[in-house]
Order: structure tokens, then sequence, then C-alpha cells
């Protein structure tokens, strides 16, 4: 995101003296253009401009020679006979280690306080017998190059004129060296290219608070193009979507450039401040013109190329070494300028110049390209190289093919002001750009899209504002955009830079009334009733992160089909290539990240989408830049993996933390268990529990839940080996419940809601002996049918094995509740309880304990 120095957006928009980047980022923010940040300088505090008054050198013990100074620093001065080190001079002591200056010069005194690039505080200390109370300071520990071994002259004590410029002593010296600090970091929408230049920012500023701006585009006076410039052609013969790369190309020539001439200070700083490094003049002057009108350029040594340029395509498999030293092989798409008849490649076109061609400390003859390119192919090139160049997000963007001769000019006029240079009267440009069209904008538009009621008048001056040309009048006009805004295509996009214009805050606002009959679907109300259930339970629902690698299917255990999954092209990260298929795939990441963060009680729990991609059929390719055919669209979505909702869950640790006198709960797999089975009685269906084995649930405590004969899902206890994998506590608990599988086996039929019965309730006990291999479940089902609705609730409260019941046999203890719609009498509960064991005995052969 660009970087906005407020000196560098003054010469192009009027702006107060006193504005702050943080008033600049509230003028910016109205017209839709957003703070990133506003960073800090790197010096901060006292650094001033100081005069030395005495410079007494002395050698020390081990030979060094030292200066002891007093130096004037204004305001900051210790009065006379005062201070650290007393003097007759109102100034401050400082001891420096560097000899090339002399009293009577301007020099740079960071102050006690202060605090230099690197976390560098400044503060007085003793040494060599004296105490400094300051630093008289270099370039380089100020953080802006130059030399170590010499400290900053700003102006010599005998350079009247020079020192007459200055300000007084005790002045802050940061502004002088382009460090003066703060500097705001604006959002760009990739509709908003042309904001990536201090023209396009300018304007926003222009439009925010009517400050005069001045357009640089307009520049007259150029020289026009003639026979004799630096020659290119375009050979295009595979455009993207039948759009050539290249539709403008400018050259210009500068001759004697000086080599070793260094960037205007001016110009280094502001690039500095714009988080560009200052490299060479000609460099420099490329880099700093981008920034400014937002055309990319590049510069080559003339004497290395041999004419015409050809801009073509390049052959699949070509090499090229770019200018970061890279070997890159070339792909059919890419778009390369070459030379030599087409036969030398200087670089990829719009994104990187060639390593053969670039501007060394020899080159005295500078070639300027200043061209516009295609922004799909840029944008396409970019990505597959990897190369996200400050160039390529301009072009990508858009960028103003009209700026292009004055971009050109504007380098020219550096490289021969400050490089010594002489502008060669070649000037080529190929243009075959094409003007934008005007467009009919109905004004009732406005009203319809965004409910502003704005004048014809005021929707006029708006459109011209921003760089339309307006015709017509009454109900429709005729706007043409202007060059640098190809995202104006149609009536919506003037709708919208109207609204901008106008404030977002002056669209009324009015609540759409709810039409009847509408609402939450069933599944929707279900899924909310479930969660919310979960979240009373005390599980705390949270999102995580769909992708994962496959690390995460071993770590559980997992070699089933949910190991089959979806992999993207281009992940977001590329050890998290594959969609999950299961919500615990990440939901066990994120349980331990709370564990290690020390989270004390863990429950978390999500409801999300899983990708199950068995069976799918890879879709056929789809051509770009066009509708695809009902056919490709049909098998575009055959080739939509199966998405099913899930709701998951973790828990491990203790449910509270400890309290006086109470022991702590911990979770178990019960709780797993009963977490699956409320969300059942929650929507209306009971759900029983069968054990089974199923990664990556501890193989003798996993539940699977089962809605009728249709299973949907598991519960337990983890897996010891998955506990460790995930470095999670032992025993922790999970579940996971397909939720489209739930309600569906639900129905939507209105749940039926029972009686409520004021009568009290029978309490009736029954032990009976089974069979080992009898599960709970088992006997639970046949105990519920035999106690017919008259049963109101049924228990497990004892499971026993031991020397009182034969071997091979067990007890399972159950407590009863039944309940009617009268006081039961004790016949009636012992008539219950008499058809339970009989039943039981009838289906599983259980005998009543005796």
């Amino acid at each position: 995101m660009p970087l906005i120095p407020i000196d560098w957006l003054a010469t192009h928009v009027e702006v107060p003296e006193d504005l702050t980047p943080e008033q600049l980022a509230a003028d910016l923010v109205k017209v839709g253009l957003e703070e990133e940040e506003i960073h800090e300088s790197e010096v901060s505090g006292p650094v001033v401009v100081g005069k030395v008054l005495t410079r007494e050198a002395k050698e020390q013990s081990n030979g060094k020679v030292i200066n002891y100074c007093r130096v004037d620093v204004g305001e900051h001065n210790d009065a006379p006979g005062t201070g650290k080190e007393p003097s007759e001079l109102a100034s401050r002591g400082i001891i420096c280690g560097a000899h090339n200056f002399e009293a009577g010069d301007y020099v740079v005194v960071s102050l006690p306080g202060a605090v230099l690039p690197g976390g560098f505080a400044i503060a007085a200390r003793k040494t060599y017998g004296h105490t400094s109370d300051g630093m008289i300071c270099s370039a380089t520990e100020l953080g802006i190059g130059g030399e170590a071994s010499g400290i900053i002259v700003l102006a010599k004590g005998d350079d009247d004129e020079a020192a007459a410029a200055l300000p007084k002593p005790g002045t802050d010296a940061r502004g002088l060296l382009g460090i003066a600090g703060r500097t705001l970091e604006i959002n760009i929408t990739p509709d908003r290219g042309y904001c990536f230049a201090m023209r396009g920012v300018a304007r926003e500023y222009h439009h925010s608070t009517g400050a005069v701006f001045t357009d640089p585009a307009l520049e007259s006076g150029l020289p026009e193009a003639n026979s004799d410039g630096f020659p290119v052609h375009v050979r295009d013969d595979a455009p993207i979507h039948g759009v050539p790369g290249c539709d403008r190309f400018v050259t210009r020539i500068v001759r004697g450039v000086d080599p070793h001439a260094p960037s205007p200070k001016w110009l280094a700083d502001r690039l500095t401040a714009a988080g560009m490094r200052p490299i060479s003049l000609a460099v420099d002057a490329t880099n700093y013109v981008m920034l400014d009108l937002g055309q990319p350029l590049h510069a080559y040594d003339l004497d290395k190329v041999n004419g015409p340029i050809i801009v073509r395509r390049a052959r699949q498999g070509e090499k090229l070494v770019t200018l970061d030293e890279a070997e890159r092989t070339l792909g059919a798409e890419d778009l390369l300028i070459t030379d030599s008849d087409g036969e030398r490649v200087l670089g990829l076109a719009g994104t990187m110049g060639g390593f053969d061609t670039e501007i060394t400390d020899g080159t005295v003859n500078v070639l300027i390209e200043a061209a516009h390119f295609d922004q799909v192919s840029v944008a396409r090139m970019s990505r597959r190289h990897k190369l996200p160049s400050e160039a390529a997000k301009r072009f990508e963007r858009g960028v103003d093919p009209k700026i292009a001769p004055v971009a050109a000019q504007a380098v020219v006029d550096l490289l021969v002001e400050y490089g010594g240079g002489t502008a060669g009267s070649e000037v080529f440009d190929l243009d075959t750009t094409a003007a934008p069209e005007a467009q009919d904008f109905p004004v009732a538009e406005v009203a319809r899209i965004a409910g502003l009621d704005v004048p014809e008048d005021r929707i006029k001056e708006i459109l011209s504002d921003i760089g339309c040309t307006v015709a017509g009048e009454g109900d429709v006009l005729s706007v043409t955009p202007p060059t640098w805004r190809p995202d104006l295509v149609g009536p919506a996009h003037f709708v919208e830079e109207i609204a901008r214009l106008v404030g977002y805050d002056e669209i009324p606002v009015e609540l759409p009334m709810a039409r009847a009959g509408r609402g939450l679907t069933p599944v929707q109300r279900q899924r909310r009733d479930v969660m919310r259930t979960l979240a009373e339970a005390g599980w705390v629902q949270v999102l995580s992160y769909p992708f994962v690698g496959v690390g995460a299917f071993d770590k559980q255990g997992i070699s089933d089909e949910r190991r089959t999954a979806i992999r993207l092209a281009n992940p977001l990260q590329d050890d998290a290539p594959y969609l999950r298929t299961s919500i615990l795939d990440s939901l066990l990441d994120t349980a331990r990240l709370n564990v290690s963060r020390g989270n004390p009680a863990v429950a978390i729990c999500e409801a999300s989408l899983v990708g199950r991609p068995q069976g799918v059929v890879a879709a056929p390719p789809a051509a770009v830049g066009e509708r695809p055919s009902d056919e490709v669209l049909s098998g575009l979505m055959g080739a939509i993996p199966a998405q099913p909702h899930h709701i998951a869950g973790v828990a491990c640790g203790a449910v509270t933390e400890p309290q006086a006198g109470l022991a702590p709960v911990q979770w178990d797999w019960r709780d797993a268990i009963e977490a699956a089975v409320s969300m059942g009685r929650t929507v209306g269906i009971d759900l029983t529990v069968a054990q089974a084995e199923h990664a990556p649930y501890h193989p003798g405590r996993c539940g699977q839940i089962f809605a009728g004969t249709t299973s949907v899902g598991f519960a337990g206890e983890l897996a010891p080996a998955v506990c460790k994998a995930f470095e999670l506590p032992a025993r922790t608990v999970a579940f996971e419940i397909d939720s489209d599988a739930l309600f569906a086996a639900r129905g939507s039929d209105p749940a039926q809601i029972g009686p409520v019965l004021t009568y009290p309730a029978a309490k009736e006990d029954v032990a009976l002996v089974v069979d080992e291999a009898v599960t709970n479940a088992q006997l639970e089902a046949v105990i519920r049918k035999a106690g017919g609705d008259l049963l109101e609730d049924v228990r497990l409260f004892d499971v026993y094995t031991g020397e009182q019941v034969p071997e091979g046999k067990k007890s399972l203890a159950y407590a009863l509740r039944v309940r009617g719609d009268h006081t039961l009498s004790a016949e009636e509960t012992a008539g219950i309880r008499k058809k339970i064991i009989k039943q039981t005995g009838k289906k599983l052969g259980a005998q009543l304990r005796s």
C-alpha cells in the first residue's frame, strides 16, 4: 500500500501547513481511501541544529584523540556556569570522536531523550573524564546513509551564506535531513489504481477538502514525436482476449549523464519517506516519477540496446535473467521487451527488466521507456513468475495511457538537471490507444440506486470534477470517463462516484419491511437451536481455518475415505492446501492452540461445511473471458463435491476452575456422548448410541450415534496417540455429528409437545443380570418400549460383575421414574416393573438379580 509524505503531496495540491497524518487520514477516508497505518519516524525526541562554539582535541591514554566541544543548541542550552559541565558559555558539553569539523561549524545534535534508529537511546554519560550531554551525529547514526566516520556538517563556520540559510540553533533538524517522520499509509481498492500515485491521491484530497489541485498531466510544450526517435514495434500474434499487449510506447534519450551524479537530497528523501531505497540517479528518477504520476518507467543503458525494440509474446521455454539475477523460464503468454529484431529478451513488459541492459556505474547514455501494457497480460505474468513489482501493481490496476509522454519528459528533466546530461532530440511515440467512449447516464439512476436526491447541476459538477466530459441536458447525460479511470464502465459506476463525493453518510437509511411468511427455514432454526443448546452446556462456538495439511489426517490415524480431499491449486498457506473432510481436522488444532496459551477450561465447538469429493468427476476446462456453454456449466456443477453440514466439539481438562472445598469436575467421554444426544433432543428426535471403533477415537470409548437406523456421527474419548500428536491432555473428548443427516431424519414436521403432568411420580429400581455381550443401549431400548407412555425416565446407575453374578454375566441396575395423568397406585407401578422384567427376559434373556 502506498505511503503518502505530506510535503510531496503538497507539490500537487494545497495543504495546510499544520496538516498531520491523522487529519490527512480523516480527509481521505471521506472519499474511500482508508488508513492502513501511520508510520512513526525511527528518529524521535530532540534532534536539533547545533553550532560548535569550541573544540578542544585531547589525546587519551589509549592513543585515541577525542574532541571536547561546547555546542550552542539554542533553547536547550545550559545557562552559563550550570549544567553537568559548567561553562562560561550558554551551551552543552559534548564528546565527539570525529574530526571533520571545526569550531563555528553547524552540526546535528541529538540531545538526551532522543532515540535513534535501532532503538539507540541518547542519555548524558561520563566518558574520557567529561560528561557528554548529547551526541553530534553522523548520517549513518541517523539512518540516512553516508560515512559513519564523519559527522554531518550543515554549514561551515566561514560560509556566511549557507549559515544564514539554516534555522537557528536549537531548531528541530529532522526536517532538514528528510527524517521528519510520520507518514500515512493508505489502502487502495482494485478499482482505484490511479491512487498508486501522488497525482491520484492529491486529486482525492481535492475532492474531500476542496483544496486547489493542479494536474501535472496537463503539462504542455512537450516535444513532438519525430522520425529520429528510437523505434519500437509491437508484434503480438496471440493477444489475450483479443487485446494487444501494448498500445503505447514512448522512448526518449539522454546522453552524457554523469554515472556518479547523486540524486538530489529532496528526491532521495521523498523516495525514502515513500518506502523506496535510493539507488542511483537514473533509477531514482524513474522510481520517483512512477510514484509521482503513476506511470511505470524503465531506464536502459542505451549503448547496450540494439534497436529497434520489439514487443512480443514469449516462445515457450525461453530464458531470461531478470534484474534480481534470477533465471526465469518463460511461457507463451508472457509479454516481452526485446531487441536485435526480437531475438534478445530485454525484460518482462511492465514487470521487471533484464540483467543485460541494466543501468550500471558506467552508464552515460540512457534510453527511457514509458509504455502502456495490457492489464491482464501483466497480471498473469506477474503471478506466474511471483514478481509483484511496483510497476506490475500499477499496470494490473490500470495506468493512464495519456500520461506516458509527460512521465518520460519528467525523467529527462531530472537527468539533465542533476546528472548533467543532454536531452536527445529523438522522440518516439507509438500510440494505438483508443479514447474512452461516451456512455449514456440516466440521471434518475442516482435516486434509484443510491437513494440520493442530487440536482442535475451538482451531478454534472461531480462528474466533471473527477475528470469526465459531460454533455447533454435533461434525463440522460452523455458521459465520457477520463483516461485514468478504466473502471467507469456503466451507470452504476457513475452513481458510486456521485455517492462517494456527496458523502455516504448522506444516503438515507430505510429498513426494508419483512415479507409475510418469510423467516428462518426449518433447518436454519434447528441449527440455531442446537448451537444454543451446546452453548448453554458450556461449549464455546469458534471458527477455525477450513484448510489443512496431510499431517492432520496422519495425526488422527485416519486411513479411510476421509483422506480423499480437495487440494487448492493456489493455497493461502503451502502447508495447508486441502479442504477439510471433517471439522475435527482443524478443530483439534484450535483446541491445541487454546491449551498452549494456558486457557484453563477448553470446550469448543464449530458448525460448518466439510468437503466430501468421493465420486466427483473433474470439470471440463472453461474458456476465460466469455460465458461458458450450458454443457460446461453443467459439468462445473457436477464437479462440485458434496458439502454436508457438520457440528463438532472438543473438550479437555476441568469443566470449571478449582474452588476451595470443591474438587474440579473433569470432562469425560460421557459429556461428549451427552452433547451429541442433546442435539437430537433439541430437535425432537431420540438418538441411540452403540459402541464402535472409529479414528480418531479411543477404540474402547467411542460411541456411534444413530437416528433410527441412520448413522449421524461419533462421540467419545480421543485415542492416546491422537492426544499426544495434537499436544492435548490425556482423555480429551470430542464429537462430530452430520447435522444434515440428523435433521433429515427428524424431518420438517412440527415437534409435538406432550402434556405437562402435575401428578406425583413413582420411582422403582430394577437390577437385571444379562450376558456380558448385551449393551446398555440394547437393554434400555427394551425397557423404554415395555414401560410405554407411563415410563418418564430411565437411568443406569450401577454396573456390577463379581462373585454375586454368574461368570460371563453382568448386572445392570436402573432407576425408573413413572408418571401418569393421575396418581399411580402401587399395583400400577408394580405392573410396569413386572412387564419390564418379562420383556427384557424374553428379548435379551435378562433375569432379575436376587
